[in-house]
């Protein structure tokens, strides 16, 4: 499905969105420095969290649309246009539903095992929200105001299954550092659980991935097929 550029809704829709997440970045930045409450340890930073991982995705992702959209042409649609649509894709869409989705699930169980409530002192509700609420509204807007290319779906799952990997050994490392789980859910797996929860997840993500997929060409056949019927 070719990717034909929406100038007008889009360009505006993806300068509001990543202004709005550089402010939700800048307000978490501007907290560096504060005491941490309990439920926030020091070693990894942000960095840790797949939260703020997925917020700087976004971000990124946002404002090379808005680029791409203010560079029209055959040369951006080839390199920024391929790169927005990749990172779209496989990352920003599947990445960041997954981030809304499990919170929200894991918090309606037992908050205390994603979010304790000590950290409400720390991070207001309206950044909380930013970062695992709207996010969803934002991606389903996206893919209704531009459409994407997709890869071929092996390229993407084995690179969504790369990045996926990468996370896992990198909050072990932080586990295996400082002997503390970056999410306290963890702690309560064992080996064989905290690998069988792994695959669970990377199987949620594959299914968000082919979700987009779908949306994405259902959308915009729908809509070829309606302007092709006025004409």
């Amino acid at each position: 499905l070719g990717a034909t550029k929406v100038l007008g809704p889009a360009l505006v829709y993806h300068i509001a969105v990543f202004g709005w997440y550089a402010l939700v970045l800048k307000s978490l930045i501007a907290k560096d420095g504060e005491e941490l409450p309990p439920g926030i340890f020091v070693y990894g930073g942000p960095w840790k969290y797949l939260t703020f991982l997925n917020l700087v995705l976004q971000t990124v992702f946002f404002g090379l649309a808005a680029v791409n959209d203010l560079h029209p042409g055959k040369t951006a649609e080839k390199t920024l246009g391929r790169l927005k649509d990749f990172l779209f894709s496989v990352f920003a869409f599947p990445v960041g539903m997954f981030v809304v989705l499990l919170f929200w699930s894991i918090f309606a169980y037992d908050r205390e095992l994603v979010y304790p409530a000590t950290i409400d002192t720390f991070i207001p509700p309206w950044i909380n929200h930013a970062v695992h609420t709207f996010v969803l509204p934002v991606l389903l807007g996206e893919v209704l105001v531009q459409p994407h290319t997709y890869p071929q779906t092996k390229n993407a799952l084995a690179a969504l299954g790369a990045v996926g990997s990468a996370y896992l050994s990198w909050i072990v490392w932080v586990y295996l550092s400082v002997g503390i789980w970056v999410y306290p859910l963890l702690g309560y797996f064992s080996t064989a659980g905290l690998v069988g929860f792994f695959f669970f997840n990377m199987t949620v993500v594959t299914s968000l991935y082919l979700l987009g997929d779908k949306l994405n060409s259902h959308f915009w056949s729908s809509m070829e097929t309606n302007q092709k019927c006025k004409k």
